[in-house]
């Protein structure tokens, strides 16, 4: 996807689902920078060379032409510059750590980015509650390293937490590998502060467990992707830190196993279990090849990693090999082997010893398959809900309807959520495979009634599917939504919800 300044765009030569024209915005002008320049002097860049890097996703599949960002530091500088954007009908790309996968986090066509870089400071924490107040630039990863040292946890975890922003993270839901024990960010945001198209502020930062005062306006926003308003701020609700964490790296000959393994897991594990991750062998050839990561556990088509933690070392450690021993000794694991969180490995019946292994190294092997993609050629990602039990059968359809026309179809993802990867890589664009992929794969998902996303949001490149998972009276109640709240339809034009 290439996007170019002009009245007309076609983003990718003869796909027209990616057509889209420049809405009658204003131009930018020299007073324009001038007043930003004033409310935020030596913040705003103008530079071509320096305006590169977050005029394009992270996946380097969608690229706009921004010739100005802001990188305001308080709320106050956000609603100043929302409000005159608003009054001279300029658009307004908000940017957080530009992790997203969906094409929502960059410009289209030139739109001013309002990055949240500079945003980076811990209003509050009460350890007592555990309530986290940050502004929305925080790092995700320098958020978790503050709270441990407090004893406690982030509720989110991902791959990208080295570069995304908390911001981002609470506008497009993201779900990541802590969502099996500590729920998604609707349940664990508080309150959020916000400023709208307007520049008008919403103080709805609570700290508070329960107020059941009104509408919980905060849940507009969550999910949102900035189309709404701008998060600004985050109260969140964090766990205490596990004093105990063990990790299983598992194999199984199929992924009706795989469910088995998920259903003795859970009703063995219970109240321990955090994550339950699973990946086919194609994952770990691209991991090995391309990141030269090596896997302990070798020859099964499919791979899990089961995570526990817990306050009791010594009961969960017992509880996991008691269902290690079930999972064995009724073939559904074929091999494996498990980190405790004393970084020693446990030898059990045909179990490697691995001593030096650690819960990183384990980590990796899942969190990196998306970089092990990208070294694969150019990728299609799908991330889509669907019931367990089918989880796996759209990989197996898509690879069957593609056939040698795709380098590689995989898939992994969080099963305890019901949530799939699927990503397909080939040498080089192709329009042909694109429309022999979409809308296969999305009608295939609504047959079932899955989601089309489900952690990574609309965004630029699936808001034109959305029909695929919300009846259009859905559909028509959120177009009249963003109507309401930004009547210009300055906030990330183009994005989330398809064209009236």
């Amino acid at each position: 996807l290439h996007a170019a300044c002009a009245s007309f765009q076609e983003v990718m030569p003869t796909s027209e689902r990616y057509r889209v024209q420049r809405l009658p915005f204003s131009q930018l002008s020299e007073s324009d920078v001038a007043f930003f320049e004033r409310i935020m002097p030596g913040r705003v860049i103008t530079n071509p060379e320096e305006l590169k890097p977050f005029n394009v996703d992270w996946l380097k599949s969608v690229r706009g032409c921004s010739k100005l960002m802001l990188k305001p530091q308080t709320t106050a500088e956000v609603s100043q510059a929302l409000r005159y954007c608003y009054e001279r009908n300029l658009a307004v790309n908000p940017q957080g750590g530009n992790t997203g996968l969906v094409g929502g986090s960059v410009p289209v066509f030139d739109e001013i980015i309002l990055s949240t870089v500079l945003m980076n400071q811990i209003i509050s924490f009460d350890n007592v509650s555990g309530i986290l107040v940050c502004q929305a630039g925080c790092i995700l990863e320098k958020l978790n390293e503050y709270l441990e040292e407090q004893g406690f946890i982030m509720p989110l975890d991902l791959g990208a937490k080295g570069s995304c922003h908390i911001g981002g993270n609470v506008a497009t839901n993201a779900g990541g590998l802590r969502l099996l024990r500590y729920g998604s960010l609707r349940g664990t945001v508080l309150g959020l502060e916000v400023v709208l198209a307007d520049g008008s502020a919403l103080d709805c930062l609570a700290s508070l467990r329960k107020d059941n005062t009104g509408y919980d306006l905060k849940q507009l926003f969550i999910g949102s992707e900035g189309t709404l308003g701008v998060i600004t701020a985050v109260s969140i609700l964090c766990p205490q830190k596990p004093k105990a964490v063990n990790l299983a790296f598992l194999g199984c000959q199929s992924f009706a196993k795989v469910l088995e393994t998920f259903t003795t897991c859970r009703a063995m594990l219970g109240e321990i279990l955090s994550a339950y991750e699973f990946m086919d062998e194609k994952c770990m050839e691209l991991v090995e090849r391309h990141l030269k990561l090596s896997s302990p556990v070798t020859g099964s088509p499919f791979y899990v990693l089961v995570e526990t933690s817990g306050s009791n070392s010594t009961h969960d450690e017992e509880k996991l090999n008691s269902f290690l021993e079930q999972a064995m000794s009724c073939g559904l694991v074929a091999d494996g082997t498990v980190a405790t969180d004393d970084k020693k490995i446990k030898a059990r019946g045909t179990w490697f010893i691995w001593i030096s292994l650690i819960h990183q190294m384990l980590w990796s092997l899942r969190e990196r398959i998306t970089e092990a993609l990208t070294h694969d050629g150019y990728v299609y990602k799908y991330d889509i809900s669907l019931p367990v039990g089918k989880l796996y059968d759209l990989v197996t359809d898509t690879r069957a309807r593609l056939g040698c026309s795709a380098k590689n179809v995989v898939g992994y993802g969080h099963l305890g959520d019901g949530n799939l990867h699927l990503n397909i890589t080939t040498e080089c664009y192709s329009c042909s495979l694109l429309d022999a992929i979409e809308p296969f794969v999305y009608e295939w998902t609504a047959r079932y009634n899955g989601s089309i996303s489900a952690e990574h949001g609309l965004g630029f490149k699936k808001k034109q599917f959305i029909q695929y998972s919300k009846p259009k009276e859905a559909v028509f109640l959120m177009q009249r939504f963003k109507a309401m709240l930004d009547p210009k339809g300055i906030l990330n034009p183009y994005k989330t919800l398809p064209s009236s």
